[in-house]
């Protein structure tokens, strides 16, 4: 059975403060089936805090979003980086077991960097999987924007180094890279018939190829995604995971359109739906 998750990252952000005190009256608003818990690099600090709070509210959370931070510094390089990639890396497995979390997503390769030094990102996902697993999560590497190649080429190779290795598959990322149409095409469809994707993320794109400047998470029907062909497509795969919205809901002033995001969940099943 298919689940609709919200990204905590669509209600909590700088605007708000980063106030996750904030859930609890949101969660409740929301017609949503759990939680797609996003950690913050400012939160480390409040993190045993922000596990009793999560815990005492008693959301659903099955996927933790790594902060993103884990793969900017792998992508930096460098012993000292490293080091400090995985010891964050190790606070969020930490985290997402806390909150009973099967799942968890990570930006491999991030920041300036990107993936400019793509080997070393792919060198360091081993122990990075052997680490989530120690802690009995199954690791899912996000098709995250490139500077220098494209995601679904570092997708091929990391397959091919790592053969049991899952991807959470992000609509918006793809449509940057003009590569959502590659889903579909026979050439890919190891991605599913493996069993690779375990997770999407289904976010909503206005901007052209590779164009930074419009590269914001959109709600459904705020881009030019066709999603009735998305879910026809990932309906015939026999998928039966969840599906996060990570659309950013507040404004400049940290007010969540709770309305926008209800929105969101219902047009998700009614596509699953048809």
């Amino acid at each position: 059975m298919n689940q609709v998750l919200c990204s905590t990252g669509a209600l909590i952000g700088r605007p708000n403060k980063r106030n996750y005190r904030l859930l609890e009256t949101l969660a409740g608003q929301l017609d949503c089936d759990g939680f797609e818990f996003m950690m913050y690099d400012t939160w480390y600090e409040e993190r045993e805090e922000i596990l009793s709070y999560l815990g005492k509210i008693g959301l659903k959370i099955p996927v933790v979003h790594c902060d993103k931070d884990v793969g900017e510094a792998i992508s930096c390089g460098g012993d000292e980086n490293l080091e400090a990639a995985l010891r964050l890396f190790r606070i969020n497995c930490h985290m997402a077991r806390k909150l009973k979390a099967s799942k968890l997503v990570l930006h491999l390769w991030g920041g300036t960097a990107s993936d400019q030094n793509i080997k070393n990102n792919i060198a360091v996902y081993g122990e990075l999987a052997g680490i989530a697993g120690e802690h009995g999560l199954e690791l899912l590497v996000e098709n995250v924007v490139c500077n220098r190649e494209d995601p679904m080429k570092h997708w091929h190779f990391l397959r091919q180094e790592y053969p049991d290795i899952r991807f959470v598959f992000d609509t918006k990322m793809a449509a940057f890279h003009r590569q959502l149409g590659l889903l579909y095409q026979g050439e890919y469809a190891w991605l599913w018939r493996e069993g690779h994707v375990a997770h999407y993320h289904v976010n909503d794109y206005a901007g052209g190829y590779m164009d930074w400047k419009r590269l914001m998470t959109l709600p459904l029907g705020h881009g030019s995604i066709d999603f009735d062909q998305f879910f026809r497509f990932v309906k015939t795969t026999g998928y039966q995971g969840a599906f996060t919205v990570e659309a950013t809901a507040f404004d400049s002033q940290g007010k969540v359109d709770i309305g926008m995001l209800n929105g969101c969940f219902g047009a998700i099943r009614r596509y699953l739906d048809k």
